[in-house]
């Protein structure tokens, strides 16, 4: 196999027209500059330079090598380039992961701000509910507040942001006109229109529930916050949604805050270890703790 390295020392070596030159240009001694030229004939089997006047000229095979040599000397000058716009947050691509309710409050400001600060590097944005994506540079997840900053073999956890639920109620509830937090041992006895399924979510609710002394009694199961709030403003229960899924809010319900417990759900963006090291990834982790 051809050596690269002494495809550019045979590449000086032509360009100047002599070994002594060659030698001078490159910082090397003129044996060590003819030791790399008989290893490549070596290597190609075949003679490269010729005596011409008092330096040398390249073969047929010389002229050969020496032109791939320049344009391998061109592809390496643009990889390092190209490197150097990498490490430096100017270029690249990120492969991000979302949840549906982070994307207008969290997702969408963030990323506003980020192609602001880095027009160069391409976000690939796509909706992946559950477990991180094993290809992403980042997932948005949600996980219990205070747990460990690992997440699987590969991935850390960076805390973002708290979201608490709110109770939803009834337009005609007896708790609808109070303007104070809701106590949540107040909904103990209410039927409830669950809004999450099984996973983090939902246990921040059924934790804070038991905190305060009960079970919920779930007499809608529903998966959207959109048509838990129509459920609820039908009269079919109570429920709980996060302040990042009211966003859209429905005409025949009341939003109250809950205390006594407060259910939180922590929002983390599980990151790739080998992508922190990357300036735009920890851009867009500022962008999105900023937003």
């Amino acid at each position: 196999m051809l050596d690269v390295r002494r495809m550019q020392v045979l590449r000086a070596v032509v360009a100047s027209g002599s070994v002594t030159g060659a030698a001078a240009n490159l910082g090397y001694t003129p044996s060590a500059v003819s030791q790399q030229i008989a290893v490549l004939e070596k290597e190609a089997g075949i003679a490269l330079l010729e005596r011409f006047g008092r330096g040398v000229r390249p073969t047929a095979a010389g002229k050969l090598l020496t032109e791939h040599a320049a344009a391998i000397g061109r592809r390496v000058a643009e990889a390092e380039t190209a490197l150097a716009d990498l490490r430096a947050g100017r270029t690249g691509r990120i492969s991000v992961r979302y949840f549906a309710t982070a994307g207008a409050d969290l997702v969408a400001p963030a990323l506003a701000r980020f192609r602001a600060e880095h027009p160069g590097v391409r976000v690939d944005l796509r909706i992946a509910e559950g477990a991180p994506d094993a290809e992403a540079d980042l997932t948005l997840v949600v996980r219990p507040r205070g747990g460990p900053e690992a997440y699987g073999e590969g991935l850390r956890l960076v805390h973002l942001v708290d979201d608490p639920y709110r109770a939803v109620l009834p337009k005609g509830h007896p708790l609808a006109g109070r303007r104070a937090a809701v106590e949540l041992a107040e909904l103990a006895a209410e039927p409830w229109v669950g809004s999450e399924r099984p996973g983090p979510c939902l246990d921040a609710v059924l934790e804070a529930c038991a905190a305060a002394g009960f079970s919920p009694d779930v007499a809608v199961e529903c998966e959207e916050y959109a048509t838990a709030q129509g459920f609820v403003a039908a009269g079919l229960g109570v429920s709980l949604i996060p302040l990042m899924g009211l966003g859209s809010r429905h005409p025949g319900v009341v939003v109250r805050r809950v205390r006594g417990p407060e259910p939180v759900r922590a929002i983390h963006a599980a990151v790739r270890e080998s992508s922190l090291a990357l300036p735009a990834v920890r851009g867009l982790l500022t962008a999105l703790r900023e937003a």
